[in-house]
């Protein structure tokens, strides 16, 4: 699956940005056999788009897949479609424009939290982005097992345990076993002023001294004349 196009992030700086990794969030619902890949792309205001892949092996012609349940207060962001292909039905679920709050809230969309051992969690320090998570699998049947992951962000991938190719980095995870995410990408804080605003900044207030100490050694040289007394 092809990754959405990187568009490169708006949260407080330096605050940790917990992101429920949705790649292996539905395990409990569909029962290990299923087919989750998820594409998730930074975007330079903190943003995220994004698409995910959920499907089960289909039973019958009328299955549909897993259900979802949508946040009710951004599901018009969500667009939803169904997805048929090599025997999996489910859905594809694709988004712009949602923050990382907002990601977070999409791991209930195919059952109850706390059935699932897997986070990822993306955090800022300065100029960087460190992404770090476990996806525990353990639990999971080989048979008919597809989970995959990848991040497209701006900038440079500085480290990382995943696989990357022109900027995105891809984990593919093996059932039975507990897969490790880990990343560090490099590209500007949204929320730091940029150069140009600190030298304009910079610039008037020295003009504005300027014209203070001005005007404070005109007085000084020209004092006002007042009017003699008679």
């Amino acid at each position: 699956m092809q990754s959405p196009p990187v568009a490169g992030v708006r949260s407080p700086r330096r605050r940790v940005l917990a992101v429920v990794l949705m790649a292996v969030l539905v395990l409990g619902a569909l029962g290990g056999c299923a087919r989750v890949r998820t594409a998730l792309a930074l975007q330079p205001d903190d943003t995220v788009t994004g698409e995910i892949v959920l499907a089960t092996p289909q039973t019958s012609p009328d299955d549909r897949g897993p259900s979802l349940t949508l946040p009710e207060d951004f599901r018009d962001k969500i667009d939803v479609t169904d997805y048929r292909q090599d025997g999996y039905t489910g859905s594809v679920l694709r988004f712009s424009g949602l923050s990382f709050d907002q990601v977070s809230r999409l791991a209930g969309v195919a059952g109850p939290a706390g059935q699932q051992r897997t986070e990822l969690t993306l955090r800022r320090a300065g100029n960087r982005v460190l992404i770090t998570g476990k996806v525990d699998l353990t639990t999971i049947p080989v048979d008919k097992a597809d989970f995959q992951l990848k991040i497209s962000a701006p900038g440079e991938v500085l480290e990382t345990n995943g696989d990357t190719e022109s900027g995105t980095i891809s984990w593919t995870f093996t059932p039975g076993q507990v897969g490790d995410v880990r990343a560090s990408v490099a590209y500007d804080d949204p929320n730091a002023p940029s150069a140009t605003a600190w030298t304009i900044g910079l610039a008037l207030v020295v003009a504005a001294a300027s014209v203070g100490v001005v005007r404070m050694a005109h007085r000084t040289r020209n004092p006002p004349v007042s009017p003699s007394g008679r």
